[in-house]
């Protein structure tokens, strides 16, 4: 599809001005023809990109048992993931001992069915794998899984309630996590404490699989960190994007070391952390942020950006969803409006913030409104 776009205010090189841009075989460019849209009163921006996405997890296991078929969650969690504003989305699947829908067996369905679905979405969408890091003797199992499904992005996370287990306590919501993982209470407990006891044998398999994965091409990431401790050990085995730093200890740690930092949404539109930890808003502003991430929410990226413009400036918010997360996963190709780039772009209401449409490289994934009404007409 050939466009012309024109009218609009144009995020372009930091820069929001009114102008044009041409759309060509997927790519922007710099030349006229084609379908002319007076997007008078609207603004054009770069397409969102989300770094980590969980939020697909309610489309693939509405309730047990009711998704028989995962490709229609797939393809329900991209109409959701345009109608916010999304045209690359990481999509952030489990294999943990957590079981249920963040077992290896549903990672494997989860992993069938997005390879099912590739060529039928407009919208990029691609794999993160979340493994749990106390899964010891699933590590070649897990290597060899992400191998096959084309993951090239893994993060390692350790869930396990230790503290409470160091205690001898029973971790809180023990019921409802064993239900949800098909477990009875009192076997989900005794694996969590099998996996707990072995606790000292993990820091030595992580750099194994950390070492292989890195020296096949996989980008690394670790979760929920807390202390520039961490970091430092994380980065040491190639680990060099840090998902969700708790403290401003682990951010700034991270920062200092030349590692990128992804900060949730849903934190920035609270203004503060649901379990207390440091503010994203804090981090922001002090510069400790290189993407925004939709975490468990996906409309809460598109909110928080503009939310953040508000403080920061547009071009440096709407960077967070954009440029930033293409930085972080090596995508040259897309997070900027330019001439030969892929065409990913977002048309916004400037006074109520309200999507108008969505284009992954050059295709309409999203449109309503006013905006639709300029299109068709």
């Amino acid at each position: 599809m050939r466009l012309h776009l024109t009218g609009a205010e144009i995020l372009q090189d930091g820069v929001l001005a009114q102008g044009r841009i041409g759309v060509d075989a997927g790519k922007f460019t710099d030349a006229s023809g084609g379908k002319t849209v007076d997007l008078r009163g609207f603004r054009i921006l770069p397409g969102m990109i989300d770094m980590h996405g969980d939020g697909f997890e309610r489309h693939i296991a509405p309730r047990r048992g009711a998704m028989r078929d995962m490709r229609v969650g797939v393809l329900s969690t991209e109409a959701e993931l345009a109608a916010n504003g999304f045209t690359t989305a990481v999509l952030a699947q489990f294999y943990s001992w957590e079981g249920g829908m963040r077992g290896p067996e549903a990672a494997d369905r989860f992993c069938t069915a997005l390879a099912a679905t590739r060529g039928t979405c407009d919208t990029d969408l691609r794999l993160q794998l979340r493994f749990e890091v106390n899964l010891l003797d699933h590590y070649a199992a897990f290597e060899t899984f992400a191998d096959q499904v084309g993951c090239d992005y893994v993060v390692f996370n350790d869930h396990l309630p230790h503290d409470k287990l160091a205690a001898g306590k029973r971790p809180p919501r023990l019921v409802g996590t064993a239900l949800k993982s098909g477990r009875n209470p009192e076997v989900h407990l005794k694996l969590m404490q099998d996996l707990h006891a072995r606790r000292d044998e993990v820091p030595a398999a992580i750099a194994g699989l950390a070492a292989r994965l890195a020296a096949k091409g996989y980008r690394l990431g670790s979760h929920d960190e807390r202390t520039a401790e961490a970091r430092t050990t994380w980065r040491d085995m190639g680990v060099r994007i840090a998902e969700f730093p708790e403290t401003f200890e682990a951010a700034e740690a991270a920062r200092a070391g030349g590692d990128g930092v992804v900060l949730g949404a849903p934190n920035v539109m609270r203004g503060g952390s649901h379990s207390g930890n440091v503010s994203a808003v804090d981090l922001i502003r002090d510069g400790l942020c290189d993407a925004l991430a939709s975490d468990y929410h996906y409309p809460a990226a598109r909110v928080a950006a503009l939310q953040l413009a508000e403080e920061i400036g547009l071009a440096k918010a709407w960077d967070l969803v954009s440029a930033g997360p293409a930085r972080l996963l090596g995508l040259t190709d897309r997070g900027r409006i330019a001439a030969g780039l892929r065409a990913d772009f977002v048309v916004i209401d400037p006074e109520t913030g309200r999507l108008g449409a969505t284009f992954a490289q050059g295709r309409a994934t999203y449109m309503s409104g006013e905006v639709a009404a300029r299109f068709i007409s």
